[in-house]
């Protein structure tokens, strides 16, 4: 039976909602609904791609432009459809022309083949880190934080990278009790970040957080989580070579869950800098 592959449109959200809990991605929404805005975004602004038999949705996958590199956000086929080639066509065609990729594997063993096969090597482990901010050091007072809008945080980021991502940080700070604010040292701009609240429980994530090029990053990133915290517990997705992990760790945080990160040729993120969204990079 064949698969033809077409362009996603938000009428394809509910199939591509009921694949993503089939694997574990979605589920319940018992605070907040996250991933429902997120797919919408990604079919909006990213390149999504659905697999369709006999005019039913059978897999979905999508990357975004992240600057540096195209980035697959999701490569999913219905969990009674795996192992009958319908996933390789559609990371094909997600990065057709793309030189430069990147992603997070899952733990999954046959996500990681898959990503090599396409291009992409893994790097470092991506650790899901969960704690609360008593046990973080006391904010060092040469820094402040102060609330900021996404048209701040886009003109930061292309100011640092060069990269124009307004569109993704329109959506990061609409995110469901977003707070989204930039780190000064001496009054300048050390970091940005957004935090926000999680689907499943009580509990915040660190949605994305950047350093600015140069800076020491262990500072900065820990008065972020302490802020994106609001004195619960907090969620942030730390690359295993970051001087951030040790930092966590010795603060009581705990490892809850890993991706790997991939990607067609190293440099293309500084993982001392970059607390990612997984989706969006």
């Amino acid at each position: 039976m064949t698969t033809s592959i077409r362009r996603a449109t938000p009428a394809d959200i509910p199939a591509i909602r009921a694949i993503l809990a089939a694997h574990g991605n979605d589920g319940p929404i018992t605070t907040v609904d996250i991933v429902g805005p997120y797919v919408r975004h990604i079919v909006e602004h990213g390149t999504a791609l659905v697999g369709v038999r006999d005019d039913e949705v059978v897999a979905y996958g999508a990357t975004v432009d992240a600057g540096v590199a195209v980035h697959l956000a999701d490569l999913f086929v219905r969990p009674d459809l795996l192992g009958q080639g319908i996933g390789r066509p559609l990371l094909e065609e997600l990065f057709r022309g793309a030189a430069r990729r990147t992603t997070f594997a899952s733990d999954d063993p046959r996500a990681l083949p898959l990503y090599v096969r396409a291009g992409m090597a893994p790097l470092w482990p991506d650790l899901y880190l969960e704690g609360e901010p008593a046990g973080l050091p006391q904010m060092d007072p040469s820094l402040s934080l102060e609330p900021a809008g996404a048209s701040r945080l886009a003109a930061l980021e292309r100011a640092w990278t060069g990269v124009d991502r307004a569109a993704d940080h329109a959506f990061w700070v609409s995110q469901a009790e977003a707070d989204a604010f930039v780190v000064l040292e001496a009054g300048e701009p050390v970091a940005f970040a957004c935090a926000r609240a999680r689907q499943a429980d009580a509990d915040r994530v660190i949605d994305r957080l950047l350093v600015r090029p140069g800076a020491e990053p262990v500072r900065p990133t820990l008065a972020a989580i302490r802020r994106g915290a609001r004195g619960g517990r907090i969620m942030a997705a730390v690359a295993g070579p970051s001087p951030v992990l040790p930092a966590l760790l010795a603060a009581g945080f705990r490892i809850r869950d890993r991706d790997q990160f991939m990607a067609s040729e190293p440099g293309l993120v500084d993982p001392a800098r970059l607390i990612p969204n997984p989706g969006m990079l």
